[in-house]
């Protein structure tokens, strides 16, 4: 089966840590991803650029909106992604909990499948 792990961070966290500690985080993800690709669970994984340089786009009665971020109605964004191949929900959770983001963000464990699902 597949889960996507998410990794939501407070917006702003990033710009509070120096380049060095921001580095630092960023190299434990990698550690990390590559202890999964290794055990055969990781399909992909990524991470976002902050959301300030986002766009959200939406085509309502055939006229397109976009909207430059930050999107101020959230106060969270998603810093990047894990898809991975689990076995069950309850693998999935252990890898989540495995994950070094859950110590400054939150991860949210999600199944893939189909949106009429």
């Amino acid at each position: 089966m597949a889960y996507m792990l998410l990794i939501v961070e407070p917006r702003g966290q990033r710009r509070t840590r120096t380049e060095a500690e921001g580095r630092h985080v960023y190299d434990r993800m990698l550690t990390f991803a590559a202890g999964l690709r290794e055990r055969g669970l990781l399909h992909a994984a990524e991470s976002l650029r902050d959301d300030g340089e986002g766009l959200r786009l939406q085509v309502r009665d055939g006229k397109q909106v976009l909207r430059d971020g930050p999107f101020l109605e959230s106060k969270e964004m998603i810093g990047g992604f894990f898809l991975l191949a689990c076995e069950d929900r309850e693998q999935a959770l252990a890898v989540a909990r495995e994950c070094p983001a859950a110590e400054w963000a939150t991860v949210e464990v999600r199944e893939v499948a189909p949106c009429y699902a």
